[in-house]
């Protein structure tokens, strides 16, 4: 359903059940799927504000069953990865801006005036509280949360609760792992992997070691070694007697 005074442009495709509310605007290169609900004053699929676009043919895609909340922004690629992708069953509320050349998972919430600059990365179940601000090419691993008002400059590993300033890890997301089903088995073993590279005065280079050697193998365990060992832009800091960075 389309209500008054929505504005489609051409080069657009809007999946079945999909609700778009008044005075939105979806530009070139939007792909919605079904079942989403986009409230007034939204604007879907504008041009990149990025200096070096020349008008490339890039695309903005949304998941099924997503919600875009009012005001908000998301910006279609640009010759970088050529597509900005949110993913399905995602809430993103007001005024959130979700620049070019963003991937975004699935079953993501963002909370108000959230805003992702160019190139990033967000994993699944990633909770963004209000006003987080996510500087460009930065990856933030599924399962994380983190704190409102906070700035993030570094890399937010998989299963952590971000927050303070500079951003620190403050624990691992419990409460969201206990709500997806993790078991206490694992949510025991990410913390005990967590405590060796935060919380214990190692250096990053030897807590990976000691985490590789110590722990047995498992998909938490290599998901959270290849996060950090990929990471281009350092990973975010520890705290207590951590002192840790790339």
């Amino acid at each position: 359903m389309i209500e008054p005074f929505v504005t489609i442009h051409k080069n657009v495709e809007i999946g079945e059940g999909t609700w778009i509310g008044s005075n939105v605007v979806i530009m070139d290169g939007a792909r919605i799927g079904k079942n989403c609900r986009i409230f007034p004053g939204a604007v879907i699929s504008g041009i990149p504000q990025d200096l070096k676009f020349a008008g490339e043919d890039t695309t903005a895609e949304i998941g099924d069953n997503t919600t875009i909340r009012e005001c908000v922004t998301i910006n279609r690629g640009t010759k970088d990865r050529w597509q900005t992708v949110v993913g399905n069953n995602c809430l993103i509320q007001a005024y959130s801006h979700i620049a070019h050349d963003c991937l975004v998972g699935n079953n993501c919430i963002f909370s108000n005036s959230s805003t992702l600059a160019g190139h990033i990365t967000v994993g699944d179940y990633v909770v963004l509280a209000g006003m987080v601000a996510v500087h460009q090419f930065c990856h933030i691993g599924s399962h994380a949360f983190v704190a409102g008002g906070s700035l993030v400059r570094k890399d937010v590993p998989p299963y952590v609760k971000a927050a303070r300033e500079p951003l620190s890890y403050v624990g691992i997301n419990s409460v969201g792992l206990r709500r997806r089903g993790f078991s206490s088995d694992q949510i025991n073993e990410i913390q005990d992997i967590y405590r060796t590279m935060f919380i214990k005065n190692n250096n990053l280079t030897k807590a990976l070691d000691i985490i590789e050697a110590e722990c047995k193998p498992t998909e938490i365990r290599d998901e959270i070694l290849d996060f950090v060992r990929s990471s281009n832009r350092g990973v975010m800091k520890g705290f207590g007697h951590g002192k840790i960075g790339l």
